[in-house]
């Protein structure tokens, strides 16, 4: 298919632009294969370059205007002259709801011409094949496509393997056979065949078995992540998972399994093929319920925040009833919560952990890169945060093409869609505002990474797993739709799926990473009050400790020059501290590496 078949009208003159902060603007409008541009006639200054992939809903209105037009075609005004004639203008506004949920306004003379950019823009943005997105067709400047980063499981497992000889990097899953939203290579007890893994992967729903995530160096302790087990109404066992286990615990008496779904909500799932693990077979495991939402429910919950935030009656009580209904802070605190809780099991308890809810690829990696963060000083680094955000979502499986298909504005019907990596963000921000010292990047990064999950010039959250990325033959349909036939969860392979060509994302798209560790963007993303810390950093969650967070809600609707003034000021006065050699662990204006006013340095633990 050629772009140019569904751009009816490329370019309108005369169109007058309408955004946050901003003036109105008159100018040349052009629809492209990926952008929307607009050019003002004052100096052909660009006022508008827009990835038409960040565009979530595009809404029409027709504007019918009395004109009065003198014989050489000028319109003059209403009252009528000799030599006049008098007509309706027809013309049209274009209200443009983008993902990163900023509202754009465009009045087009014509309303063919309206009608005919609207029906472009809405064929343009709603593509959905991967190779015919913008990444495989961005060639930045001093950028190289080959330049993805060290982030890798081989990386992961020299640093472990450096502290303990427990564990092994298994090649298992090198052609993705046993488990097709799992990366090739994997970190596992040293005990433990390839073979034992294999069946314990067909006991675990989408073959996703018990895998390490974290290495915890203070005390060898372990966090790790799977998907649920096939149990079902007949109880089934599967004596290979539970060597798994067994072997997960090593010297420790007691070991932990966080399942991020309800008590009820996992009995239900026996009734389907899933559930959870046993007390009996699973000995020396314990087992705590801590339902996170996800899903449907997260989206709409997202939906209300938005709406909530966009209304402009400035009524209190209004936006109150608004802001509780939409429970957007709760699901931040029940993350956090959860977080905490595998946290403490770890670093307090001194026994491993096991994270999984359903198919292990939404609230599973939610809940362990929040624990990874509050545990590690390494992932609150900006290169660590970057590492963890590729292993613990990129890697693991999380399904970004479907999760970030559409945003807050979307008129479809929703299907798979839901904002947990919007969430995790959130929480990090709300771990960044109460350890304001502890991390070394800034909201500024966690803004930008928002941006870049739902439309990106970069192929970083691209597809939906490793398979999709980097196979260089036909893959099935990547993400798999489990039915269930009597009491059993049947895996993709049970069924035939339209077979279409892997991408080789790698290979033909540049990575955020490169774009963002180079000096000139770095300083853009990086905390001037960052002071390594290298205790665990236990949040409050706290009704009034958890705020809604203004820089992302807000950023389109409530001007941050002020805010962003403020910071700069800041970063200033830090630079010179520096230059000046000054040794003295105190900065400027008294600040230091304690937590705000209010706000402990190391709060209560949350559970």
């Amino acid at each position: 298919m050629e772009f140019s078949e569904l751009i009816k009208t490329a370019n309108v003159d005369n169109v007058v632009l309408k955004q946050p902060f901003r003036p109105p603007v008159r100018g040349t409008l052009c629809v492209t294969s990926h952008h929307l541009l607009l050019s003002s006639r004052d100096g052909d200054t660009m006022e508008l370059l827009l990835l038409l992939r960040n565009i979530d809903a595009v809404e029409k209105r027709r504007v019918l205007c009395f004109c009065v037009e003198n014989l050489i075609g000028y319109t003059s005004s209403l009252f009528m002259r000799s030599g006049q004639s008098e007509r309706f203008v027809s013309s049209g506004t274009i209200t443009i709801k983008c993902k990163d949920l900023r509202i754009l306004q465009l009045d087009i003379p014509g309303m063919e011409e309206c009608l005919n950019i609207a029906s472009s823009i809405e064929a343009l943005s709603s593509l959905e094949t991967v190779t015919e997105m913008y990444p495989f067709f961005y060639r930045p400047l001093n950028l190289h496509l080959q330049e993805w980063g060290l982030h890798s499981p081989e990386r992961d497992f020299d640093q472990i393997a450096s502290q303990t000889d427990r564990w092994r990097l298994s090649c298992v899953n090198k052609d993705f056979s046993v488990c097709p939203s799992y990366p090739t290579a994997v970190i596992v007890p040293r005990s433990l065949e390839d073979e034992t893994l294999k069946k314990a992967a067909r006991f675990r729903q989408g073959g996703r078995f018990p895998v390490l995530s974290y290495y915890h160096r203070n005390n060898g302790m372990v966090i790790m992540r799977s998907s649920q087990p096939l149990v079902g109404a007949h109880r089934r066992r599967c004596k290979e998972d539970e060597l798994l286990l067994q072997a997960v615990l090593g010297g420790s008496d007691l070991g932990y399994i966080v399942d991020t779904r309800s008590a009820q909500l996992a009995k239900q799932a026996t009734l389907i093929g899933g559930g959870s693990e046993s007390k009996t077979n699973y000995i020396n495991w314990k087992r705590l319920h801590r339902n996170l939402e996800r899903g449907k429910v997260l989206q709409e919950s997202l939906i209300k925040l938005v709406e909530a935030c966009n209304d402009q009656s400035n009524n209190m009580d209004r936006w109150l009833s608004k802001l509780e209904n939409c429970k957007w802070l709760s699901y931040v605190s029940s993350a956090l919560i959860t977080a905490g809780l595998v946290a403490e099991c770890v670093e307090r308890e001194g026994c491993p952990v096991l994270v999984h809810g359903s198919e292990g690829t939404d609230t599973t990696l939610l809940v362990t890169s929040l624990a990874r963060l509050i545990l590690d000083p390494e992932c609150r680094t900006i290169s660590g945060f970057q590492e963890l955000i590729d292993r613990e979502w990129i890697q693991a499986g999380h399904p970004f093409q479907l999760r970030c298909a559409h945003s807050a504005f979307s008129h479809t019907r929703l299907r798979h869609e839901a904002p947990v990596f919007l969430l995790f963000l959130d929480c990090c921000w709300q771990l960044s505002r109460q350890f304001p010292l502890s991390l070394q990047f800034n909201e500024a990064l966690l803004i930008r990474l928002s941006q870049e999950v739902y439309a990106s010039n970069f192929g970083n959250f691209l597809c939906n797993s490793d398979k999709e990325r980097v196979s260089a033959v036909p893959l099935e349909c990547s993400f798999f739709l489990w039915t269930c036939c009597a009491d059993v969860l049947l895996s993709p392979s049970s069924f035939p799926c339209v077979c279409r060509c892997a991408f080789r994302v790698k290979e033909n798209t540049n990575s955020l990473w490169a774009w963002i560790n180079r000096p000139c963007e770095l300083s853009k993303y990086t905390n001037p009050l960052y002071e390594c810390n290298s205790l665990a950093i236990w949040p409050s969650v706290n009704p009034q400790s958890l705020q809604l967070w203004q820089g992302l809600f807000f950023r389109w609707s409530h001007s941050t020059q002020h805010l962003d003034e403020a910071w700069e000021e800041i970063r200033l006065i830090v630079s010179e501290h520096k230059v000046k050699g000054n040794t003295d662990s105190t900065l400027p204006g008294g600040l230091n590496s304690q937590a705000p006013a209010g706000i402990s340095s190391v709060c209560e633990p949350c559970c």
